[in-house]
């Protein structure tokens, strides 16, 4: 087998398993569905991320060791900080340390 076929071969099983709709390795996004939420989270560069847990009305989702996400009824805290109230079905993005929200109905970003 040439020498190229084999690079080919080895370059697209290491997209197949690294790179997933929750999951990209390569550009170091992990994203998962928390109760209603979508939670995207960069710079975290793990093959394979936990999932969410739910405990009561307690979301709990960890992908990575510096991103701890908890949504607990409506309101979300990332590393300990309180972020406020989310409507349901807002999503969150925690983007290296930055943590912002997407209303759904009026399309409006909430940095904090």
């Amino acid at each position: 087998m040439p020498l190229q076929r084999v690079f080919a071969i080895l370059v697209s099983s290491l997209l197949t398993t690294c790179c997933s709709h929750s999951n990209n390795l390569l550009l170091g996004r992990v994203q998962a569905k928390v109760g209603a939420h979508e939670v995207v989270v960069t710079d975290c560069y793990r093959t394979k991320a936990p999932q969410p847990t739910l405990s009561g009305n307690r979301y709990t989702y960890e992908p990575c060791r510096d991103a701890r996400i908890v949504i607990e009824g409506d309101r979300l805290s990332v590393n300990g900080i309180d972020y406020g109230h989310l409507d349901p079905e807002d999503s969150v993005l925690v983007d290296h340390g930055v943590v912002s929200t997407q209303r759904k109905a009026a399309s409006a970003g909430l940095q904090r």
